[in-house]
């Protein structure tokens, strides 16, 4: 494995022929691998002035924000900007903490929310941060006792065993948490260490009109004029330790908060990225582009287009609903138009036919070779057979999982499988603890629930299912639709919603509250129930056996391919795919020019969205107080010398989902800006990576600090932050906290 590792390390060295902007890289590589390009790009700091163990570094300031439900799964990247631990994300990340504190009396989606003092700061129940502490190659003792011979489930069962023990022995005698993932398709292992905070508290927001100004309509486009952003502030015991809620906790003291520039952005400034990109990938075979092109993200998009098209009809016509479904048609709506973009962008890319000539050339290398033939020769003929066992497994899997077990009453009704464990032999107190994560689970499902517009989804998604998957893979509830109601999707759905329990939330708390094991059978024959059973049954009777087998064959194919690509490239850079672990990635502010006759320019401005406004269309209805400020030119000190009022602009660095929330920081590491979108046009840079069309959406840091202090009058915010007008100077050190710290911090 040693020799495999040097090879990696050489295959990633620098070359001129790659493009500064691509590519998401692990922070603890920069010093021999990407410092001396960025520094040539317009970088001012040292690779240790980003990441270090033994001094406050920018990674000190960059929080992955998480459930901690599922820790190690950032959805969002946040920046800490003050050092009583305030930090910034997205208004569409912090979306889900608005809305479960909104309601018609307090419409904080609607009129936004701003904590005047912190004891006015609101907690988040289930959701903390996490900061990376340190990052370990661990290749070597991941392969320990592992032999190329091994069968591909033996192979993968024995090294999880080694991740275990390996994450298990860094993290004793301490209050972090470790994680080993892999990078390039399981050729190289790298182990990362988080400590993780629980308290996390809503600081500010503003209104919907102008965090989520566009709406679904501008979501991946450009120009954009959002001002996605959200506050929070991150809390800690007396110790400035992680601890649950409590009354007693306060505001925690970081290792480092970014400096803000107020200087602004120029065409071919450098910029800079760091966060938590969740997953890419670069180096699929023409097979594996094929079925996602043509099978998978066409199912997605039907399927998600009938549900979208549903609940906002309802949505504009009851304010009510509007409150309840925004967050869900958010979801829903973000990943349908990536999945548009991201098939057209391979189409004008020709993405098959550039993989297929790709696999034509590898071809070419390893027939030159005895020794090559018998170690790559079978790759690519084994992928083309897997991909068409897979393809008709995908398609099922995609159609159950967007329709039967997508639909929310359906997902909901899942959470009662806990029950069905429960017998009698079944300690009261664990029959007690049950009904109790139920009933806490019931209120706030029907916190956000309308029956009208769920039954409307429900109909479409089953009559989806029903019409497009083979009978084989019926659940045997949906065999009612043919056998006692002649087809009719309607008269079914009607029959399942007058006969369950789940669409009327007095009947199902009725049923909590008198629940014994005895009640199990009337919760089995429960018809959303049952379909929720069934279509799970039938998943891992039909399809998992499947589509399990063949990931483990797919996971040791991919390594051999990314391995033989490597040999076979030698001159060519490869950086790893994202697997939602701390990256790095750099490029320029720029412009694009997306089709013929059209050119983008960088930046965009107040006075755009004065272009856009309309009172008739709730996303595009601008706020009386931003028009006023607009008019009187009332910008403060955030506006350019001209009077320019920036609101977005756009640059060169590669990022995926994930990276939403993350800090965009100038030449030197001050924060400019909050990253937030990419333009639709490059939407296929997971899979594909266009240098000329993929660029990154960023909010200006003008911005948010003119609606903080100017829109919403919360100065006492922005006099947390150090604000620099200078460029010199450099970021932000909490040293009373890393003296205390020194014993811990490891080389």
């Amino acid at each position: 494995m040693k020799k495999l590792f040097i090879y990696l390390l050489l295959s990633v060295l620098f070359s001129s022929t790659l493009f500064a902007h691509e590519g998401m890289w692990l922070p603890i590589l920069l010093k021999k691998y990407n410092i001396e390009q960025m520094q040539k790009d317009g970088f001012k700091l040292t690779a240790e002035d980003i990441y270090d163990v033994n001094q406050a570094s920018l990674k000190d300031a960059v929080v992955g924000f998480v459930r901690l439900s599922s820790p190690f799964h950032h959805f969002c990247t946040g920046e800490v900007i003050s050092e009583q631990g305030l930090f910034l994300t997205n208004h569409h990340c912090g979306y889900h903490a608005i809305q479960a504190h909104s309601s018609l009396e307090h419409d904080y989606l609607t009129d936004g929310f701003w904590a005047m003092s912190k004891e006015e700061e609101l907690p988040d129940e289930g959701i903390g941060v996490c900061f990376l502490r340190r990052i370990e190659d661990v290749t070597d003792q991941v392969y320990l006792d592992i032999e190329e011979s091994m069968p591909a489930d033996i192979r993968d069962s024995v090294m999880q065993a080694n991740m275990r023990d390996i994450e298990k022995k860094a993290v004793e005698g301490t209050d972090y948490v470790a994680k080993v993932k892999p990078f390039f398709s399981g050729n190289q292992y790298f182990m990362s260490v988080y400590e993780i905070f629980r308290d996390v508290r809503l600081v500010g927001a503003p209104p919907s009109a102008i965090g989520k100004f566009g709406g679904d309509t501008d979501n991946w486009m450009w120009p954009r004029h959002t001002g996605d952003f959200s506050m929070f502030r991150i809390y800690a015991n007396k110790d400035n330790k992680p601890a649950d809620y409590s009354k007693d906790n306060v505001p925690y003291r970081p290792r480092k908060h970014l400096d803000i520039s107020l200087n602004g952005v120029q065409k071919g400034d450098f910029t800079m990225i760091m966060g938590y990109p969740g997953t890419t990938e670069e180096y699929l075979p023409s097979y594996a582009v094929t079925l996602t092109t043509q099978v998978v993200n066409p199912i997605r998009i039907k399927v998600r287009t009938k549900g979208l098209d549903i609940m906002k009809a309802d949505m504009n016509a009851d304010p009510e609903v509007r409150i309840k479904y925004s967050a869900k048609v958010a979801n829903m709506a973000n990943g349908w138009k990536k999945w548009i973009g991201e098939n057209r962008g391979l189409q004008r890319l020709d993405a098959i036919n550039v993989k297929q000539q790709q696999e034509a050339k590898f071809t070419e290398w390893v027939n030159q070779s005895t020794e090559r033939k018998a170690e790559y020769g079978n790759i690519l003929p084994e992928y083309k057979k897997i991909y068409k066992e897979l393809t008709p497994y995908e398609r099922t899997q995609t159609y159950l999982f967007e329709t039967l077990l997508g639909e929310e009453l359906v997902r909901f009704s899942g959470k009662f499988r806990q029950l069905t464990n429960l017998n009698k032999e079944s300690k009261q107190e664990d029959i007690d603890k049950a009904k109790e994560s139920l009933k806490s689970a019931a209120e706030k499902f029907y916190k956000d629930y309308n029956l009208a517009t769920d039954k409307k989804v429900f109909a479409a998604f089953v009559n989806f299912y029903y019409s497009d998957v083979a009978t084989e893979n019926h659940p045997e509830i949906l065999k009612l639709i043919a056998t006692k109601y002649k087809g009719n999707i309607d008269a079914f759905t009607d029959y399942v919603y007058s006969k369950s329990m789940f669409p009327h939330s007095e009947k199902l708390y009725a049923f909590i509250d008198e629940y014994s094991v005895s009640k199990n059978k009337k919760l089995e024959k429960d018809p959303v129930y049952m379909l929720f059973s069934q279509s799970v049954d039938i998943y891992y009777k039909n399809i998992k056996p499947v589509v399990s087998k063949i990931d483990y064959q797919l996971k040791d194919l991919n390594r051999l391919y990314m391995k033989g690509l490597m040999e076979s490239q030698p001159n060519k850079v490869f950086f790893p795919d994202a697997n939602s672990t701390f990256r790095i990635a750099y490029g320029k502010v720029d412009d694009y020019i997306p089709r013929d006759a059209v050119e983008y320019y960088y930046q965009t401005s107040l006075k755009g969205i004065m272009e856009k406004d309309n009172p008739d269309i709730y996303d595009y209805d601008v706020p009386d107080k931003l028009k006023e400020l607009y008019k009187n030119k009332d910008f403060g000190k955030y506006a350019d010398a001209k009077g320019f009022m920036p609101v977005c602009f756009t640059a060169s660095n590669h990022t995926t989902g994930g990276n939403s929330g993350s800090p965009v920081l100038n030449g030197n590491g001050q924060l400019i800006g909050i990253n937030f979108d990419r333009n639709w046009e490059g939407t296929m840079s997971d899979i594909m990576y266009d240098p000329d069309m993929c660029r990154n959406i960023t909010l200006d840091i003008r911005y948010v600090l003119f609606i903080v202090d100017k829109f919403a009058g919360a100065s006492h915010l922005v006099d947390e932050m150090t604000l620099i007008k200078s460029p010199a100077k450099r970021f932000n050190v909490n040293k009373k906290e890393l003296e205390k710290l020194k014993p811990e911090i490891q080389e």
